[in-house]
């Protein structure tokens, strides 16, 4: 099996994002789990976009839009109109809104959330991003002795680096205009690699509490600058990551497992919610609950894969007849 063979999931699609109005509604459906998912650290939106099948097809549009941008920046104004025809707009729009309206309506609760039970959504968080890691584990196709180590130094490396600079931000401090706009352009590479949650990014580097609160208070300018750093990231890493993924598929996702595993010690046992890298255990009077969560958590995204996973071997059984009949039609 070469390096380059493609998971189940991604093999079942075709690559080129379907158009017409069609698709619109199945869409901003994908589109809201995909959202629900950027929103909480530990589910990834290309994780997410892998288990429904239409990761290839994300791929795909995010390539067919960035080459747009490039033709503009180069003057090009004639080969950026042929670049717009190319995009399938209702696809990759309908997605957008989707993943967009759920961001805003489910920013508000979880940012308060945040504020009264952080140890009990640490908790959460930590069976999220467990299942995650399982997941993302699972996408390696040629398992090797090289990908335990990559995994392993990744793990100690991030775990001793949070240890002498912990990713929190001080109580009612706000983060400088810039650490928004690199905390876009980072966490959105979670979108084109599946594996790793974009607010897991934000979560290691403190910007995950102010960027739920300026979304739940519709701190305009914040989220233009963190939007900018979005548009900014994915346009320069999608062509980077579609390259690492295609030639050393297995090396990538083993050291995002590495990086997740290490990560944890910002979450809950040790303890204070998000806001702590201390190793200590919780008190007796919170670790019950936690634990339930993170339970629930882990059996979350396990339950959601394996439904994914039979919602895209129908839709790959039933995709040969259905190409059959539009041909004869």
């Amino acid at each position: 099996m070469s390096v380059n063979q493609q998971t189940p999931a991604t093999a079942m699609t075709d690559p080129t994002p379907p158009r017409g109005w069609g698709v619109a509604l199945p869409q901003l459906a994908r589109g809201a789990v995909m959202g629900a998912a950027d929103i909480v650290p530990g589910i990834s939106g290309g994780t997410v976009a892998l288990v429904l099948g239409i990761y290839r097809q994300l791929i795909e549009a995010i390539h067919l839009s960035v080459a747009v941008v490039l033709r503009i920046l180069k003057a090009d104004l004639r080969g950026a109109g042929a670049a717009l025809k190319r995009v399938p707009w209702i696809w990759l729009g309908a997605l957008g809104v989707g993943i967009l309206s759920m961001v805003f309506i489910a920013s508000g609760p979880l940012s308060r959330a945040l504020a009264t039970y952080p140890v009990e959504l640490a908790g959460l968080f930590l069976g999220l991003i467990a299942g995650a890691i399982v997941l993302c584990w699972r996408q390696l196709e040629w398992p090797a002795a090289t990908h335990y180590v990559a995994a392993a130094i990744w793990a100690v490396a991030t775990f001793v680096l949070l240890g002498l600079s912990p990713a929190s931000t001080a109580a009612g401090a706000t983060p400088p205009w810039w650490a928004f706009f690199v905390g876009g352009a980072i966490a959105i590479c979670a979108m084109i690699l599946p594996g790793i949650s974009g607010s897991f990014l934000l979560v290691l580097m403190g910007l995950y509490a102010p960027v739920i609160g300026a979304v739940a208070q519709r701190d305009l300018l914040t989220i233009a600058i963190f939007a900018l750093g979005c548009a900014t990231g994915i346009a320069l890493a999608s062509s980077a990551l579609r390259w690492l993924l295609s030639n050393h598929h297995d090396l990538v996702i083993a050291s995002m497992v590495g990086l997740m595993l290490g990560a944890n010690r910002i979450l809950w046992p040790w303890p204070g919610g998000l806001e702590s890298t201390a190793l200590e255990l919780p008190g007796a009077d919170n670790w019950l609950l936690p634990t339930v969560l993170a339970v629930l958590g882990f059996v979350i995204v396990l339950g959601l894969e394996a439904i994914g996973s039979r919602l895209s071997g129908k839709t790959a059984q039933a995709g040969p007849q259905d190409k059959a009949t539009t041909e004869s039609a």
